[in-house]
């Protein structure tokens, strides 16, 4: 999908504010706190779909090569240290939820002598990060490939942006200003597909810029999520709003800012 926004409707938009005056100022910064604060919103609900495929896909491919408790195999994991704090850190969250009176943690206490719930019981009590960091630490690359695959996206790639997202993830659930932010953990652009890598702005001033995790976005719910319309709530987004598309790292094509993903082949 291509969203167009032209330099001459966006200045027309920013303008109407005339930000050089005190007033234009206050409603110039209400206007990007409105458009972040929507954005933010827009962000979690991909994240959320994306964070669930994960999850499903981390647990189904590590049970069917590993049976029931690879997180109980520290030998399937390079990073022994980091093994044990993620492992600690289940193991608290374990705790909590029993504490808290969460039903299957419970009847797992009560039924089973494993220290920890099954994988895929597992799953559902590790923060996004952490779900990050088990993935990112598994020591197979055939793991590693196995659950990158239905994405279409290298092992290493993954593994990058899944860290990236769930920083981004941070951000938007804290309330922190993310539109126009320098980002500092960046992720390896995918050289594959080309449909994708073509969309992507490679510059290094770019990468640090939400303009290619959005292109992530819409490429990974165009996976998880057949038929959403998350793409045009994003251009309906843009188009709301008078903003500094080149401050999110938007390329500049001719005089209009645009999100490439040849895979829609429509236009907003």
């Amino acid at each position: 999908m291509i969203f167009k926004v032209s330099e001459k409707q966006n200045s027309e938009k920013i303008g109407a504010c005339a930000r050089n005056t005190p007033f234009g100022s206050c409603c110039y910064a209400l206007t990007c706190s409105i458009f972040d604060r929507e954005l933010r919103l827009l962000i979690l609900d991909a994240i959320e779909r994306v964070e669930v495929s994960v999850r499903t896909g981390f647990s189904y491919h590590s049970s069917q090569r590993h049976g029931s408790h690879p997180h109980l195999k520290p030998e399937l994991f390079f990073d022994k240290g980091k093994y044990r704090e993620n492992l600690a850190k289940l193991k608290d969250e374990v705790n909590r939820s029993q504490r808290s009176g969460e039903k299957f943690v419970r009847h797992f206490r009560e039924k089973y002598d494993e220290p920890l719930p099954p994988i895929w019981a597992a799953v559902e009590l590790m923060s996004f990060g952490q779900l990050s960091k088990w993935y990112g630490n598994l020591k197979s690359r055939t793991d590693r490939k196995a659950i990158a695959e239905p994405y279409g996206l290298d092992e290493k790639c993954l593994r990058s942006f899944l860290h990236h997202l769930s920083v981004i993830r941070n951000l938007c659930a804290h309330h922190s200003r993310l539109w126009n932010r320098e980002l500092t953990v960046i992720f390896r652009l995918p050289g594959r597909p080309a449909e994708l890598a073509s969309g992507l702005n490679p510059n290094p001033e770019g990468k640090r810029r939400l303009y290619n995790t959005l292109v992530m976005l819409v490429y990974l719910m165009d996976i998880v999520s057949p038929g959403h319309h998350w793409d045009h709530r994003l251009a309906s987004l843009f188009d709301r709003h008078g903003i500094d598309f080149d401050r999110m790292g938007f390329p500049k094509v001719s005089s209009e800012y645009s999100i490439r993903l040849s895979a829609y082949g429509r236009t907003c």
